[in-house]
Protein backbone atom coordinates (compact mmCIF):
# COMPACT_ATOMS: atom_id res chain seq x y z
CA UNK A 1 0.00 0.00 0.00
CA UNK A 2 1.34 3.48 -0.94
CA UNK A 3 0.92 6.45 1.69
CA UNK A 4 1.53 10.00 0.97
CA UNK A 5 3.29 12.50 2.74
CA UNK A 6 2.62 16.22 2.43
CA UNK A 7 4.74 19.11 3.38
CA UNK A 8 3.86 22.24 4.34
CA UNK A 9 6.47 25.20 5.37
CA UNK A 10 5.72 27.88 7.91
CA UNK A 11 8.34 29.97 8.56
CA UNK A 12 8.57 32.32 11.58
CA UNK A 13 10.64 34.85 12.00
CA UNK A 14 10.63 35.85 16.03
CA UNK A 15 13.93 35.07 17.32
CA UNK A 16 15.97 33.17 14.65
CA UNK A 17 18.46 34.14 12.17
CA UNK A 18 16.93 32.00 9.46
CA UNK A 19 15.85 34.01 6.71
CA UNK A 20 13.76 31.19 5.33
CA UNK A 21 13.01 26.97 5.21
CA UNK A 22 11.39 25.08 2.50
CA UNK A 23 10.89 21.30 2.16
CA UNK A 24 13.06 19.43 0.06
CA UNK A 25 10.31 17.72 -1.55
CA UNK A 26 6.66 18.53 -1.39
CA UNK A 27 5.12 15.48 -1.79
CA UNK A 28 6.13 12.32 -1.04
CA UNK A 29 5.16 8.34 -1.55
CA UNK A 30 6.04 5.44 0.26
CA UNK A 31 5.40 1.43 0.74
CA UNK A 32 4.07 0.92 3.97
CA UNK A 33 6.80 -0.66 6.09
CA UNK A 34 9.48 1.09 4.49
CA UNK A 35 11.63 4.00 6.11
CA UNK A 36 11.28 7.46 4.90
CA UNK A 37 13.06 10.83 5.21
CA UNK A 38 11.42 14.14 5.21
CA UNK A 39 13.84 17.01 4.70
CA UNK A 40 13.98 20.98 4.78
CA UNK A 41 16.45 23.26 3.68
CA UNK A 42 16.85 26.47 5.81
CA UNK A 43 19.42 29.69 4.95
CA UNK A 44 21.00 31.46 7.72
CA UNK A 45 21.24 30.52 10.92
CA UNK A 46 18.56 28.59 13.28
CA UNK A 47 18.49 27.12 17.00
CA UNK A 48 16.26 24.91 16.42
CA UNK A 49 13.61 23.41 13.93
CA UNK A 50 10.44 22.07 14.84
CA UNK A 51 8.33 19.22 13.71
CA UNK A 52 4.48 19.03 13.15
CA UNK A 53 1.83 16.87 11.89
CA UNK A 54 -1.58 17.81 10.73
CA UNK A 55 -4.61 14.79 10.39
CA UNK A 56 -7.42 15.81 7.82
CA UNK A 57 -9.78 18.08 9.65
CA UNK A 58 -7.70 17.98 12.82
CA UNK A 59 -5.13 20.83 14.23
CA UNK A 60 -1.32 20.24 14.09
CA UNK A 61 -0.20 18.09 16.34
CA UNK A 62 3.84 19.04 17.77
CA UNK A 63 6.23 15.69 16.76
CA UNK A 64 9.40 16.62 17.55
CA UNK A 65 12.30 19.67 18.15
CA UNK A 66 15.86 19.34 16.73
CA UNK A 67 18.62 21.32 18.35
CA UNK A 68 21.33 22.93 16.41
CA UNK A 69 24.43 21.61 18.20
CA UNK A 70 27.37 19.52 17.53
CA UNK A 71 26.11 16.52 18.76
CA UNK A 72 22.49 14.89 18.13
CA UNK A 73 19.53 16.99 20.77
CA UNK A 74 15.98 16.07 19.89
CA UNK A 75 12.73 16.71 22.28
CA UNK A 76 10.14 14.31 20.84
CA UNK A 77 6.37 14.85 21.92
CA UNK A 78 4.83 13.80 25.34
CA UNK A 79 3.75 10.81 24.93
CA UNK A 80 7.19 10.39 22.11
CA UNK A 81 5.60 9.57 18.55
CA UNK A 82 6.72 5.48 17.85
CA UNK A 83 9.13 5.46 14.94
CA UNK A 84 9.94 8.62 14.70
CA UNK A 85 12.95 10.61 14.81
CA UNK A 86 14.92 14.21 13.85
CA UNK A 87 18.18 15.01 13.12
CA UNK A 88 19.91 18.29 11.73
CA UNK A 89 22.62 18.81 9.63
CA UNK A 90 24.22 22.38 10.20
CA UNK A 91 26.56 22.12 7.53
CA UNK A 92 24.22 21.20 4.92
CA UNK A 93 21.66 23.66 6.74
CA UNK A 94 18.80 20.48 6.22
CA UNK A 95 16.84 19.39 9.32
CA UNK A 96 15.02 15.75 8.74
CA UNK A 97 12.49 14.00 10.23
CA UNK A 98 12.90 10.10 9.65
CA UNK A 99 10.16 7.68 10.09
CA UNK A 100 11.71 4.43 10.98
CA UNK A 101 8.87 1.64 9.28
CA UNK A 102 5.51 3.90 7.30
CA UNK A 103 2.32 2.81 8.17
CA UNK A 104 -0.91 3.91 7.31
CA UNK A 105 -1.36 6.12 10.74
CA UNK A 106 1.33 8.03 9.15
CA UNK A 107 -0.27 9.40 6.05
CA UNK A 108 -0.73 13.26 6.93
CA UNK A 109 0.52 16.97 6.31
CA UNK A 110 3.82 17.42 7.69
CA UNK A 111 5.48 21.23 8.66
CA UNK A 112 8.69 22.02 9.74
CA UNK A 113 8.94 25.44 11.42
CA UNK A 114 11.66 27.80 12.79
CA UNK A 115 9.70 28.00 15.99
CA UNK A 116 6.75 27.08 18.06
CA UNK A 117 3.24 27.46 15.71
CA UNK A 118 0.30 25.66 17.55
CA UNK A 119 -1.41 27.31 19.71
CA UNK A 120 -0.06 26.49 23.84
CA UNK A 121 3.10 25.07 22.85
CA UNK A 122 5.26 28.13 23.03
CA UNK A 123 8.40 27.04 24.69
CA UNK A 124 10.45 24.35 23.47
Amino acid sequence: MMLLCSMLVFSVMQYTFAQSIRPSQNNVHVTEGKPVTLSCQYNGSADSLHWYRQYPRSKPEFVLLVLESSSKHVTYANPRIPGMDGQMSMSEKRVDLEISSATVSDSALYYCALQPTVTGNTSS
